[in-house]
């Protein structure tokens, strides 16, 4: 293992690692953002069917 860092240098791997992991996880929260069931800052969004079938019915 150590063989492996006379390779690579250290600081510059850990700070591409964490870089990598950092715009990971922005990938992955603006995905669920994104989503009507996981945005938790607008919160679920109503389907526009539910709306048409209960008018339908009311009239």
């Amino acid at each position: 293992m150590w063989r492996m860092w006379l390779m690579f240098d250290p600081r510059r791997t850990l700070v591409a690692l964490f870089t990598f992991l950092f715009v990971l996880a922005i990938i992955i929260h603006f995905i669920l953002l994104s989503t009507s069931r996981f945005n938790w800052i607008e919160g679920p969004k109503k389907a526009a069917s539910l709306d048409v079938q209960t008018t339908e019915m009311i009239a």
